[in-house]
């Protein structure tokens, strides 16, 4: 009984230091903040411009989260060849239509990239059909990048 009384207190001491250990490394999510001046899609949903914060919220989920609008989406680790000076969030923009493609954290050499909607990959095929490689390099593409804080 006095065995088992030992091994059970170790347990729970391990339990608890487990616990106290990962608690802080949860909760150290970077949340970054951005003001956003136009309006965009983030997979299917437009969302109004203003000031949005974008959280990893799960493994691979991210949430970009306004006054009045929020998305989750899914997202893929993409790397980069340096470090980030500054954070930033990258649209993809064809036309008028804007499209929030990558989200990057200053000091890191990791980004998330978020896969092309069926909307945007649409848009993608009528260009090419229209353009040519070079016109559409030219005119009907863009990439537009806005300067994200670490809130």
């Amino acid at each position: 009984k006095h065995i088992l009384k030992d091994v059970s207190i170790l347990t729970l001491l391990v339990a608890v230091a487990l616990v106290t250990a990962v608690a802080p490394a949860k909760g150290q999510s970077v949340t970054l903040r951005a003001n956003v001046p136009f309006e965009f899609l983030v997979g299917d949903k437009t969302m109004a411009s203003g000031d949005y914060r974008v959280t990893k919220t799960g493994h691979d989920a991210m949430t970009i989260a306004g006054r009045e609008d929020s998305a989750i989406r899914l997202s893929i680790a993409i790397e980069s060849n340096k470090v980030q000076k500054q954070g930033k969030l990258v649209f993809h923009r064809y036309g008028e239509n804007y499209f929030l493609s990558e989200v990057w954290t200053a000091g890191d050499k990791i980004g998330r990239k978020f896969l092309k909607s069926k909307q945007e990959r649409r848009i993608e095929e009528q260009l090419a059909r229209t353009f040519s490689k070079s016109e559409l390099a030219q005119s009907a593409y863009e990439v537009v990048e806005i300067v994200a804080m670490v809130r």
